[in-house]
C-alpha cells in the first residue's frame, strides 16, 4: 500500500513475501555512450574505453537479473511454504526502496489488516519506530 505522510514523503508498506531482503541496490544506467562512433583509430579508442567503462555496470546488470530469476524461481515455493505451513509474515514499510520498519505478524488476515494500521499511522504523520539499522 502506498501512502504519502505529512511532510510529503511517499512510503510503501507491504508484506515480504521471502525471508529475505534484496542484496542489490540502485542501479545506475551508466555512463552515456557517444552514438555514431566513426571508423577512425580514435574513435576505435575512444568507444573500446566507453566498453570498459561500461563492463562493471553490464556486471551489475547481469546480477540483478541473475537474483530476480532467482526469485521468481522460489517464490511460488516460499509462497506455498508460507500458506501451507503458516508461517508468520513480515509487515515492512519503505521509503524507495529502503526498508525502515519491519515488524513480524501472523496469518495472511492479520498482515493485511497490520498494514492497513502502519499506513493509517504514517498517513497521519505518527511515523512507526525505526527497527532497521541504516545500510551504509
Amino acid at each position: 500500500m502506498k501512502v504519502r505522510d505529512p511532510q510529503g514523503r511517499s512510503w510503501r508498506v507491504t508484506r515480504r513475501w521471502v525471508p529475505w531482503r534484496r542484496r542489490v541496490k540502485d542501479l545506475d544506467t551508466g555512463p552515456d555512450m557517444p552514438s555514431g562512433l566513426g571508423d577512425d583509430p580514435v574513435s576505435m579508442v575512444l568507444g573500446l574505453l566507453c566498453l570498459v567503462l561500461l563492463v562493471p555496470f553490464l556486471l551489475l546488470a547481469l546480477l540483478a537479473l541473475l537474483e530476480l530469476l532467482l526469485l521468481l524461481l522460489v517464490l511460488p515455493f516460499a509462497v506455498l511454504g508460507r500458506v501451507l505451513l503458516g508461517h508468520h509474515w513480515v509487515v515492512e514499510a519503505r521509503r524507495g526502496w529502503q526498508p525502515v520498519w519491519e515488524e513480524e505478524v501472523g496469518d495472511w488476515k492479520a498482515s493485511t489488516g497490520r498494514i492497513r494500521d502502519v499506513a493509517e499511522r504514517i498517513r497521519r504523520g505518527d511515523l512507526p519506530p525505526t527497527t532497521l539499522a541504516a545500510d551504509g
